[in-house]
């Protein structure tokens, strides 16, 4: 089992970097950050670009793996974006993991003019920005014109450090998504499907790793070749409300066969709420045994 932590960007980076620095030092395996323009509440205060933080990130580590969760096409254009991930592959010597995702209905959908999507648009506009974003990542000089882009020459020289591309991350809990999954993903990300409590998301989450499980056997996909990421904090309960339950949360996803769990920073109030000592206490005591 691979754990990993999302640190939102919502501090200045005099602040930020010590969770970054420690999330290394620590011996998490993945670091994240969220990829919004604003987010729920949090909107109306500091909040600092993904990509950004990331690559600042790179430069105060080493050894650790840096990512997305998730980024969208809710604000990004496959050509331009490109670009960002090439230089952040690039700064990082090689350690992205792109977590990518259809984009949600909140302020990233509005921000920039345009009209919440309903469920099927988004899917289909996610699909065309997959299908581009991997284009132009692998080849030098992509030409494409489709319902949601189009791109003249796009260039990406001189590619990903990781090659072919950098690993996409794919965030799939519908059919349709799924089979995204199994084409371009080296790995999945869910985060349930809800529920009012604890049991209930557990429910729900067994149910999407089965669907998945159906869509790489119909899609002729190896199972052995995909990481599964669960994000453990989009259950009722924070996974860091103590060490024991957090590491009870873990042993419950390795059970469903997750390679990868996420946990959030805890923060001070509002969302993921809790104690810094709980984390320090998981990562310096149970992260060595939770990670064999």
């Amino acid at each position: 089992m691979r754990i990993g932590i999302v640190i939102l960007p919502d501090q200045r980076w005099a602040e930020s970097q010590r969770r970054w620095r420690l999330a290394e030092e620590w011996g998490f395996d993945h670091a994240w950050t969220y990829d919004h323009l604003g987010w729920r509440d949090l909107v109306d205060g500091p909040w600092f670009d993904s990509m950004t933080t990331l690559t600042a990130a790179a430069t105060v580590t080493s050894r650790i793996k840096l990512g997305t969760l998730v980024a969208s096409p809710n604000f990004r254009h496959p050509a331009a974006f490109a670009r960002q991930i090439t230089a952040l592959d690039d700064v990082s010597a090689g350690r992205v993991l792109l977590g990518i995702g259809a984009g949600g209905i909140g302020f990233d959908a509005t921000v920039l003019g345009g009209e919440t999507l309903p469920p099927r648009q988004r899917v289909d506009r996610f699909t065309e920005f997959t299908e581009l974003l991997d284009l132009v990542l692998r080849q030098d000089g992509t030409t494409w014109r489709g319902e949601w882009y189009a791109s003249v020459d796009a260039r990406s020289n001189p590619g990903c450090v990781q090659t072919p591309r950098v690993p996409f991350v794919v965030a799939a809990n519908g059919p349709r998504s799924m089979r995204l999954v199994s084409r371009f993903g080296q790995g999945w990300v869910t985060t349930g499907t809800g529920g009012d409590d604890l049991e209930s998301w557990w429910a729900g989450v067994a149910e999407l790793t089965t669907r998945l499980d159906r869509t790489l056997a119909v899609t002729g996909r190896d199972p052995a070749t995909l990481d599964r990421y669960l994000s453990l904090d989009s259950a009722p309960d924070f996974s860091l409300n103590s060490a024991q339950f957090f590491a009870d949360q873990v042993g419950r996803a390795a059970d469903l066969g997750f390679t990868d769990v996420v946990t959030h920073w805890p923060r001070a109030s509002s969302w993921y709420a809790g104690d810094e000592d709980v984390l320090a206490d998981v990562a310096t005591r149970l992260l060595p045994e939770l990670r064999r």
